[in-house]
């Protein structure tokens, strides 16, 4: 369910501290403190069958045990008295009078050498140990600048236990290694050869999710591919950022036939609630989408910042068959084809999604028969039009809407201007809906217009169902809204523009009869349209926010709170320490910006980012 045990962060945060191999809870954390855990973490893994300690808010051993189950690792509790028992092994070992071991005969996920001599004593767990660890233990523990006694942190100590039917038969991998081992020891008593242990350290036991495949290690490389190694062409220095909105991104990247088979997996992730595998493989996938060469072998990729063995891997794989199993398992997973049918709905998130498939429903057909009551407006109108949503927008179409929403607000008002944001602006060549962003030089020409365009495009039929409608903005008289801290409730203050979401159907199409319009079907598709509207003094923020892409508007936010201490969204911006809002749109004797494009790009400058197109923010 993540991106594995190679795709282990790279970080630069407290080198001196030596932590174990962490994995990070998302349960009760916000996204932005997710985000911050991730960044100070040096050992993190997105991988909980790697992890040595399970750090999270957890208090209580039974709630530990079910975020366990839950991320699909089964254990067994260790008391206190049964870890006491377990010796370390010295690490003088005695010679033994036997040949060495060829490295083949060594299974790839045996286990260190010490747990082989335990196993082989009768001594010690055949399977890791796992301790899940309250949050303060690695927070006080950056504060103290050393790494503290774990001991009154920990929350649960479990063995790790394989609960797989297909292997109950199968020797785990100590067992292999150990057999192995007994074998070599038996057949050298009738050989002089002398016998020392192999000083190198084994790998690391790599599990893998019930459904995925077990995938070879990166072969060693023959002096020919070192020497095309040594060639491979600079990472850019803007691939060095850990900030996706500091580098140049195209629509089209050189290997966006490697990055589309990765966001069939960030799918499966995200239908399946796994936050950390999402945004381990969105970082991933931005980095790539940011690389402008060609991949040639493998380790190109694992020497990218946010990528890995684990994504090498997968695109080794991906050059030797053309297609990455992993994500066609995924999509031939019946339970998985479900949710994801469900979460195309419009207005139906990933949780809702699991909650249908939960109740039993399997189609379209058994929502409406059995829990149509249930729905929300939203969610009866997302499966009302649901085969129409699915259908991409040219780009002219786009625009004619567009053009059409113009229109109407300027004959309320003259003097709006707007831009077309979204994957258009981004330069996709069809789009999933349409989001436009108007502003108007007089402040007063946007308060309250809203609720007019919407009555106004009803009348004249292109909208036929509004979603949802937001006068946020003008409810406290378009005055930004000042910023309440991390420990606010997620999602206030949050974009607080007003906004309609509609839907549209063209109301003329070729050869309707204006006096028996009424009597015929409209052919034209129905097609959601996203309405923004912003003060002009924050056009150019609203401009950002909705133009670029997903990962990019995260990093975005990211970067102006870790490097400015600034709070962004598409409404404005505001100083996380005074909560006040910040003008970067303005000129410098506080004259107001010429033009929306003008408004956008001095809010880069002023966040001392450098310019990038919307062309350049497809960070998919």
């Amino acid at each position: 369910m993540d991106p594995g045990p190679s795709s282990r962060k790279r970080s630069a945060s407290h080198p001196t501290l030596s932590f174990p191999i962490i994995f990070l809870l998302p349960a009760n954390l916000g996204p932005e403190e997710l985000q911050d855990l991730e960044d100070q973490i040096p050992t993190l893994t997105y991988d909980i069958n790697e992890a040595e300690v399970v750090l999270g808010k957890v208090f209580r051993k039974e709630r530990a045990e079910f975020e366990l189950r839950k991320l699909g690792l089964t254990t067994e509790e260790v008391s206190s008295l049964e870890l006491s028992s377990f010796t370390t092994p010295s690490k003088k070992r005695p010679r033994r009078t036997s040949p060495p071991l060829a490295s083949s005969d060594i299974d790839s996920d045996t286990a260190s050498e010490g747990e082989i001599q335990r196993w082989l004593a009768g001594k010690g767990p055949l399977e890791p140990i796992i301790k899940v660890v309250k949050l303060p233990w690695f927070t006080e523990s950056i504060k103290a600048g050393e790494v503290l006694p774990i001991e009154n942190y920990v929350v649960y100590t479990g063995r790790k236990v394989s609960r797989d039917p297909a292997s109950a038969s199968q020797p785990s991998p100590v067992q292999r290694a150990a057999g192995v081992m007994e074998r070599a020891l038996a057949d050298a008593a009738s050989k002089s050869t002398p016998f020392r242990p192999s000083s190198s350290h084994s790998k690391r036991a790599e599990t893998t999710h019930a459904t995925q495949p077990v995938r070879p290690t990166l072969r060693r490389q023959t002096t020919s591919e070192q020497d095309k190694n040594a060639h491979l062409p600079p990472i850019p220095d803007f691939l060095h950022t850990t900030y996706s909105c500091q580098r140049p991104t195209p629509v089209h990247p050189p290997n966006e036939d490697f990055i589309e088979e990765l966001e069939k997996i960030r799918t499966a992730r995200t239908l399946t609630g796994d936050k950390i595998g999402v945004r381990a493989y969105s970082t991933a996938i931005a980095t790539i989408a940011a690389y402008p060469y060609k991949f040639q072998t493998a380790q190109e990729v694992a020497r990218l910042p946010g990528c890995g063995d684990k994504i090498a891997l997968l695109f080794k794989e991906f050059k030797e068959t053309g297609r990455i199993q992993e994500a066609r398992l995924d999509e031939s997973d019946p339970k998985l084809a479900v949710i994801k049918l469900f979460y195309d709905i419009w207005g139906v998130a990933e949780t809702t999604a699991r909650d249908f498939y939960n109740r039993g429903w399997r189609d379209l057909d058994d929502i409406v028969e059995y829990g149509w009551d249930t729905l929300t407006r939203v969610q009866q109108i997302g499966v009302k039009y649901y085969d129409e949503f699915q259908l991409k927008i040219p780009r002219q179409e786009v625009e004619c809407i567009a053009r059409t929403v113009l229109e109407h607000a300027n004959s309320i008002r003259p003097g709006f201007e707007m831009v077309i944001v979204g994957g258009y602006r981004r330069g996709k060549l069809a789009s999933g809906d349409v989001d436009v962003v108007l502003s108007h030089r007089d402040e007063t020409a946007t308060e309250h217009v809203i609720e007019r365009i919407v009555v106004s495009l009803e009348r004249a039929g292109y909208i036929t169902h509004t979603l949802t409608l937001s006068t946020a903005n003008s409810e406290r008289r378009q005055q930004p809204v000042e910023w309440k801290g991390d420990d606010r409730k997620a999602g206030t203050g949050f974009d607080t523009l007003d906004k309609a979401l509609v839907v549209w159907q063209d109301p003329n199409w070729e050869g309707k009869d204006k006096d028996q319009h009424d009597r015929k079907k409209n052919p034209n598709p129905h097609r959601r349209v996203d309405i923004i509207i912003s003060p002009w003094k924050t056009a150019g923020c609203a401009v950002l926010g909705w133009s670029s892409g997903t990962t990019f508007q995260r990093d975005l936010r990211r970067y102006c709170k870790k490097e400015s201490g600034l709070k962004f969204d598409s409404s404005g911006v505001r100083n996380r320490k005074t909560g006040e809002w910040v003008d970067l749109e303005s000129g410098p004797d506080g004259s107001p910006a010429p033009d929306m494009l003008t408004a956008e790009r001095r809010v880069f400058e002023r966040l001392g980012l450098e310019w990038r197109p919307p062309e350049e923010r497809c960070t998919r």
